[in-house]
């Protein structure tokens, strides 16, 4: 489940553990009028717990709420019946428990978008994309690899060939694109030279751009097949060359199942 531990009254109340039930309530407070939506801000309160309460109330029909979410309980599971379908960016901000409330906003579309033109189309595929895209990115934190590149400089293996590549063609994008030989075949797909000063920055800053490459890479990795049954390690593999994360990865994903698959 996606929770760690109990929420609401007499619960741990773990930061990450509210917020998911704040978004989760969220998600069906059209069930709960007049209650106006929940701040989600992972911080336990009086507006929770009654929310909690009310959706007890009128959704499972308990005489008496205890207020309380538990992992594998009912209200949880309940809660994830009311989640819809789809792919909408209040699911994605659960997946990404720790991104801000602006990056989110900022991919959401984009992700939106290209997920569709590249067939990343059915909940497993996307789940598993977005676990590794969170992974990755440290879910939305970096569109760009923190050092320097310098560690690239003359990697023919990389197409580095020229003084200043190992820079120049740093990882950038969601899913990091690596080196003049990769940059070069990025540009020659989408009609567009990001093998200049001016352009190869665009991989990062650009929402847009920084998630088509990312969809590019996983279609030119055929990953969707690798998806298509559900084999994380394998994913893994093909996205990092080894199983750094794998962990993390697997966490990602099961979270993603949750908002995503039922």
């Amino acid at each position: 489940m996606c929770i760690s531990s109990s929420v609401g009254r007499n619960g741990s109340n773990k930061h990450d553990d509210v917020k998911t039930v704040q978004i989760l309530i969220n998600m069906s407070i059209g069930k709960l009028v007049p209650l106006a939506p929940l701040e989600a801000d992972g911080g336990i309160g009086s507006k929770t717990i009654t929310a909690i309460e009310e959706y007890q109330r009128r959704v499972l029909s308990m005489p008496q709420p205890d207020g309380r979410v538990d992992p594998n309980g009912t209200t949880l599971k309940k809660l994830r019946e009311g989640v819809p379908d789809g792919f909408t960016a209040e699911k994605l901000q659960g997946m990404m428990i720790h991104a801000t409330p602006s990056n989110v906003m900022k991919y959401a579309g984009p992700l939106h978008n290209k997920m569709v033109e590249y067939g990343i189309d059915t909940p497993l595929r996307m789940a598993h994309f977005l676990a590794q895209l969170a992974h990755e990115s440290a879910e939305f934190r970096y569109s760009e690899e923190i050092a320097s590149g310098a560690a690239y400089e003359g990697r023919v293996d990389l197409g580095n060939t020229e003084t200043g590549d190992g820079k120049r063609f740093k990882g950038r994008g969601l899913i990091q694109l690596t080196g003049r030989s990769n940059y070069t075949a990025y540009g020659a797909a989408k009609g567009v030279d990001y093998t200049k000063d001016d352009t190869a920055p665009l991989i990062a800053q650009d929402p847009f751009v920084a998630v088509d490459v990312s969809c590019w890479f996983w279609k030119e990795n055929a990953l969707n097949d690798l998806a298509d049954g559900d084999n994380v390690n394998a994913v893994t593999y093909r996205v990092n060359g080894g199983y750094n994360g794998l962990a993390d990865r697997k966490a990602k994903l099961a979270r993603a199942k949750f908002f995503l698959m039922r």
